[in-house]
């Protein structure tokens, strides 16, 4: 192929592809998938402590499991992602329109125990649930690849950032939709096991639907190699990268801030006397986000993604420390007017969450086209996978250590958890001011300091814009060999 076909190629490339129709069918499929995983992200540990009654080291057992089991199963399932034959269909969709049935089912098994494993208890209770958590776990695995379609919808990258952004959005306001239903669900039916069960049941109804339904009208337009070569190369060459050792310093650190969402719906029940009211604590926060990607989307056009990062790292540390010295203060005085001060930072605080939802994913796309330039294969799966052995660790330390921080006969925070014949137990300020601690001055820290590592990012600016052309380029010959290849066979089954 000579140059003058492959720089032809390149306006190609760069034009707009994604249609209106696509993006809506994307976003929407996106949001209601969203939807499945928040219901399970917000209410799975209450539902294990305030329904199931769950001791703490039960519950840290438990978190530990769904954390290390997985992990090991996810690794074959990154090789199998990265180097299975890819067909008309593309290297995603077809994984989710498998998955998108079993995912829903399995969201609402979560919120189902059987009378008699209850009754059971110990470790037949917890090897069921377990069990169901890692099932889930498979299944969504395969489903989240629907946030992989956003970096193969268009080879052009002001346009795949774009979709990005606002499936990072989606993503956002998706994540904050079960704490609507369950809430509107508890005006309705006060038991909580019952909240759970319906809510579920809605998001996964709703998530088939929208997900078998939507991804259909999708098309993936990245090129890829049909070279396969041993998985385990995959891994390595991203383990070798430079960019990427940022990324998981950066996950790493950051995940440690499972301590903090792990408290935030008990801090609902504490100070508003039920789970379903989680909501007035998510929502502003997940309005706060939408907007923070909005104007990370305006920055973005006057300052790199690595500067936008550390600054919201700073921000982050900041506004939650405010936040929590408001909260405090409500605490001593029951001030109305702190109570609405408090709100108002956490709309503040979910500034930041644009921040740190957006950029990370726009990082990681970025270092899959300096692996794709410099290696000839699209590793999206093995990137993720190598990235996910840091939040590995500190998310499984941090899912470990939340509930014997939180409640407990040696807890920390002393958190009462509910009976049967005390629901809603009174928390004492002590208690509350300790979840508060936790649920803001812990989480800005842990975003502080995943801001850190980016000081040694280098894939921005007008590097990353290079690199991008290279890889432009090479998709256009590896597009070119594959025509070629396929034209001489049907020439050879013609003779």
């Amino acid at each position: 192929m000579n140059e003058g076909t492959v720089l032809g190629t390149m306006p190609e490339q760069n034009e707009k592809r994604v249609k209106t129709p696509e993006f809506v069918a994307y976003l929407t499929a996106v949001f209601f998938y969203t939807c499945i995983t928040g219901m399970l992200e917000s209410y799975r540990s209450a539902y294990l402590v305030n329904v199931l009654h769950l001791e703490s080291s039960q519950a840290s057992l438990f978190n530990t499991l769904i954390s290390i089991i997985p992990f090991f199963i996810n690794f074959i399932i990154a090789m199998y992602i990265d180097n299975r034959r890819i067909g008309k269909s593309g290297k995603f969709r077809p994984l989710i329109l498998i998955s998108a049935v079993p995912v829903s089912l399995l969201l609402v098994a979560s919120f189902i125990t059987p009378g008699p494993i209850i009754r059971a208890g110990g470790a037949i209770l917890l090897t069921y649930l377990v069990a169901i958590a890692i099932l889930f776990g498979i299944f969504s695995h395969f489903a989240g690849t629907i946030n992989n379609l956003a970096v193969v919808l268009t080879p052009n990258m002001k346009e795949r950032d774009t979709v990005m952004s606002f499936r990072s959005i989606s993503s956002a306001v998706g994540n904050s939709a079960p704490l609507v239903i369950v809430l509107v669900i508890g005006l309705i039916w006060k038991d909580e096991a019952t909240q759970y069960i319906i809510g579920a049941g809605l998001c996964a109804v709703v998530g088939i639907l929208t997900m078998l339904l939507g991804i259909r009208i999708t098309r993936e337009r990245i090129v890829y190699t049909k070279k396969r070569e041993n998985p385990l190369i995959g891994f390595r060459d991203v383990l070798v990268n430079p960019h990427a050792w940022v990324i998981i310093f950066s996950e790493f650190l950051k995940n440690f801030r499972k301590v903090s969402t792990y408290m935030g719906v008990f801090l609902a029940a504490a100070l508003l006397g039920s789970t379903s009211k989680y909501l007035l604590f998510g929502l502003p926060t997940g309005i706060g986000t939408a907007v923070g990607m909005l104007v990370i989307n305006f920055l973005l056009k006057k300052f790199t993604s690595r500067t936008l990062y550390i600054a919201s790292g700073v921000y982050s540390l900041i506004i939650n420390t405010l936040a929590f010295a408001v909260g405090y203060l409500y605490f001593k005085n029951g001030s109305s007017a702190l109570q609405i001060v408090f709100i108002v930072f956490l709309f503040l605080i979910g500034l930041q969450f644009g921040a740190s939802n957006l950029l990370p994913n726009m990082f990681q796309a970025d270092v899959l086209e300096d692996l794709e330039l410099k290696t000839g294969k699209r590793l999206d799966a093995s990137l993720p996978f190598v990235v996910g052995i840091g939040t590995l660790i500190s998310g499984t330390v941090a899912g470990a250590l939340a509930p014997r921080i939180l409640y407990g006969d040696h807890s920390i925070i002393q958190y009462i958890q509910p009976t049967d014949l005390i629901p809603n137990p009174e928390q004492s300020i002590k208690t509350k001011i300790l979840m508060l601690f936790f649920y803001t001055v812990v989480h800005g820290i842990m975003m502080f300091l995943a801001g850190v590592p980016y000081f040694f990012f280098k894939l921005t600016g007008e590097r990353k814009q290079k690199i991008h052309e290279a890889v432009l380029e090479q998709r256009a010959e590896i597009e070119s060999e594959q025509e070629e290849e396929a034209f001489e066979e049907i020439k050879t089954n013609a003779e």
